[in-house]
């Protein structure tokens, strides 16, 4: 079944529910003006200064504040809230998309929990601190954006060229739900298209009890399994039909336990790496793909990390798959569950990026190392700006988080533990570990350069001089980075990052379609490149280098595009070996 999204008339931010991968009826959204306050202290100010606009973080012009939190502040928040009559059935949780980076969070008072880093969800109790009638949610939040320890992606307190504006506080949406004491939580998918089977599992916080799944085709239901809270059941999927970027059919799922009921869905895909001709490929569904992709920032103009609407991040989807594209490289960021939702059902595949961290990096390190050739040990930790073993044990765990977090979107075929070397350490044992947690999809173990050897790709960057690639047949060839365009002229140049500019918009469309026509497509006849990433989506503060510019325009010209695409589409059928 081909779903589509709905969307909210409300006139309040973001109130579509935030998980379609595990959704409930139960549903109140949080979203909307909350009290805010900088202080100096983690103690609740005697003034606030204002409203703000949740869930955008106060640099955001969306969030009415514009001013950014220093690392030596508490960013306050408050709203209060009465529940409708009938909505707690039990325990009422309250559900966060993101908070960057460390907060507290207190109702009524009392604290109630709290979590670190700056791009995960977390979930908490409010039960045992909730009063009758209305209640005080609060949170404390501290963030720094040049912190060694956590994940920061490419926020700076020195904005320009690929590094932008910081973010702190609440990014993704904030809401309630209200469970039994019994309830459901984890869900876990594993669909193998050669099987045509769907293995799942999902946990009960409570009692025990048994689990049932129910399949559906729309309203048809197909079939059943059941089995113990936690542990794996095995579905027959024969009636289903395959997942591709073509054709995204998706399959409903209700899960129950008790008095507790979820739905969720799923696609009947596979993602694995075959051999032709001496040379490796990626396969969906056993079958060799090519995949022309973008790079993806994932930026929203005055938004900053956060769309205006769920409609604008989808219409931009709807853009980037018009074009002929068909895959998306998440770059350094975890967007809301929507964002995936709706690449699943629009059939984007998608490269996600785990978030990096580390030291303030070396512009030696990551700028002139690859350039000459020079790679480092990345098991020099002090080098490599890792120094600190709490860094390094909190980038395994917001990986392994991040793993468990999306492990059931469709759409996701490759994790990418670290790029150009920002922050990486032991990439190879890196991959090693989260291959063990994710053994579906396959691993970029070191995008661009740095290269140890290791994952699924041999991965390349090129910006700077003509696309030549070399492919040894250990792994499959990627240009996982290359092109950056731009075009400007006159003082229009001054203050814009780019790889190389043009001056007008007819100038910047010949040479990218220069680029892909006498670079990219020779490299997928004669080399077996396999997969490609344009930088990149859409322009980002100063960096001009997007397809579209912050506001969604297009900067080429569309029929042009989906030609190229078209053409390394047949290029790559035509030049791929038979089966070894």
């Amino acid at each position: 079944m081909i779903i589509r999204p709905h969307f909210s008339n409300d006139p309040l931010p973001l109130q579509e529910y935030p998980r379609p991968q595990f959704r409930r009826d139960s549903y109140l959204s949080l979203n909307g003006t909350w009290e805010y306050a900088f202080a100096p202290s983690p103690d609740t100010p005697a003034r606030w200064d204002g409203q703000i606009l949740v869930p955008y973080s106060p640099e955001s012009a969306y969030s009415g504040v514009g001013r950014q939190l220093r690392p030596d502040e508490f960013l306050h928040y408050r709203r209060f809230f009465t529940l409708p009559a009938g909505f707690l059935r039990g325990r009422l949780l309250l559900q966060v998309g993101a908070c960057d980076q460390v907060c507290t969070v207190f109702c009524n008072g009392k604290e109630v929990g709290g979590h670190e880093g700056g791009y995960l969800p977390f979930t908490l109790d409010l039960t045992d601190a909730l009063t009758p009638g209305e209640n005080e949610l609060r949170f404390v939040v501290t963030d720094d954006a040049a912190s060694p320890v956590y994940g920061r992606g490419k926020q700076s307190y020195q904005s320009g060229g690929i590094w932008y504006t910081a973010v702190s506080g609440l990014w993704q949406p904030v809401w309630l739900e209200s469970v039994p004491e019994d309830y459901l939580h984890t869900l876990r998918l594993e669909p193998d298209a050669a099987e045509k089977t769907l293995a799942l599992s999902c946990r009960v916080h409570g009692e025990a009890l048994p689990v049932r799944y129910d399949f559906y085709d729309g309203d048809t239901r197909l079939g059943t399994v059941c089995a113990p809270a936690g542990e794996r059941a095995v579905w027959d999927a024969s009636a289903c039909k395959l997942w591709t970027p073509e054709t995204p059919e998706l399959y409903r799922i209700v899960i129950t336990a008790g008095e507790d009921r979820v739905e969720s869905y799923f696609g009947l895909r596979s993602f694995s790496r075959v051999r032709r001709g001496g040379r490796h490929y990626f396969a969906l569904n056993g079958t060799p793909v090519f995949q022309s992709g973008l790079l993806d920032q994932g930026y929203w103009g005055d938004g900053i990390y956060t769309p205006a609407s769920n409609r604008e991040m989808f219409d931009c989807l709807q853009r980037v798959k018009s074009l002929g594209f068909n895959m998306l490289r998440k770059h350094i960021k975890i967007e809301p569950l929507l964002w995936y939702y709706y690449c699943d059902i629009l059939g984007i595949l998608v490269w996600q990026d785990m978030v990096n961290g580390g030291d303030a990096y070396s512009r030696l390190r990551i700028t002139l190392c690859p350039f000459i050739d020079l790679h480092l040990n990345d098991r020099d930790h002090k080098k490599m700006g890792r120094e600190d073993p709490r860094s390094r044990a909190q980038f395994l765990h917001e990986a392994e988080d991040t793993i468990g977090h999306l492990s059931c979107c469709v759409c996701i075929c490759l994790w990418t533990p670290f790029n150009e070397a920002w922050g990486q350490f032991d990439a190879i044992d890196v991959c090693r570990r989260l291959r063990a947690v994710d053994g579906t999809r396959l691993y970029d173990h070191a995008s661009g350069w740095q290269d140890m050897g290791g994952g699924d790709l041999c991965s390349r960057h090129i910006y700077f001089r003509k696309v030549r690639l070399h492919n040894d047949g250990r792994r499959i060839l990627a240009l996982t980075e290359f092109g950056g365009y731009a075009y400007a002229k006159g003082k229009e140049k001054r203050g814009i990052f780019s790889y190389r500019t043009y001056r007008t918009r007819q100038a910047f469309t010949r040479a990218l379609d220069r680029l892909y026509r006498k670079q990219i497509l020779p490299a997928v006849q004669k080399d077996g490149l396999c997969a490609i990433v344009y930088t990149q989506l859409a322009d980002v503060e100063t960096e001009r280098n997007g397809i579209f510019t912050a506001d969604g325009k297009l900067k080429t010209d569309a029929d042009g595009m989906r030609a190229l695409n078209a053409a390394l589409y047949r290029a790559f059928a035509e030049a791929l070996p038979p089966a070894d």
